[in-house]
């Protein structure tokens, strides 16, 4: 007797469209993101030390929402996978369109890993949600090493957002090629 074929990409074909699931999670994120990274912008600047706690606390919520966001992302590309890439775009605009959603995952998950690290390492308490409270200092070394990966990650996860902004501007504006309606419209899903 054969087993039954799951639903996981590996045996479907492409979907015409993203789930309309996929679309509000990749929109709540991508307002998370920048939220947070506004927030984290704060740290730099002169404040008081209260003001810095709350700031690192807020930083810290925002960022485990994202990461159930982020977690329940990759659960459901794995399961509806992704449409395919218009027919007729040149090679390489399908392999960029390819290396800046893996970079995206590869970005996301470094920034979420080296926060949480470095927020456990946190000389000072950080209470997200404040409900629970997590940092020890214990660790400078650990501590410093991973903020500048936090920190080297912000930066090019910035970078690639604002190449992904362009690349819908210009599937939108010049291409008129219907890639930036399928994210846009998130409350529905072609079929």
């Amino acid at each position: 007797m054969s087993k039954p074929m799951s639903k996981t990409m590996s045996s479907q074909t492409p979907p015409v469209d993203f789930a309309v699931s996929q679309k509000i999670i990749h929109w709540l994120m991508a307002f998370l993101i920048m939220v947070d990274l506004i927030v984290a912008q704060k740290f730099g600047g002169a404040m008081e030390l209260a003001d810095r706690a709350q700031s690192r606390s807020d930083h810290a919520s925002v960022g485990l929402v994202v990461l159930v966001l982020f977690l329940l992302r990759l659960y459901l590309r794995r399961r509806h996978g992704a449409p395919a890439l218009p027919e007729g775009m040149s090679h390489w605009q399908a392999m960029l369109a390819k290396l800046t959603h893996i970079g995206f995952y590869l970005l996301i998950g470094l920034l979420l890993l080296s926060g949480l690290a470095t927020g456990l390492e946190a000389d000072s308490p950080i209470r997200p949600f404040g409900v629970f409270t997590f940092g020890n200092g214990m660790n400078d070394g650990f501590f410093a090493l991973n903020r500048q990966i936090h920190h080297a990650a912000t930066l090019m996860l910035g970078a690639l957002i604002a190449l992904h902004i362009l690349a819908g501007l210009w599937h939108l504006f010049i291409l008129r090629d219907g890639v930036m309606r399928r994210m846009a419209r998130f409350w529905a899903s072609e079929k």
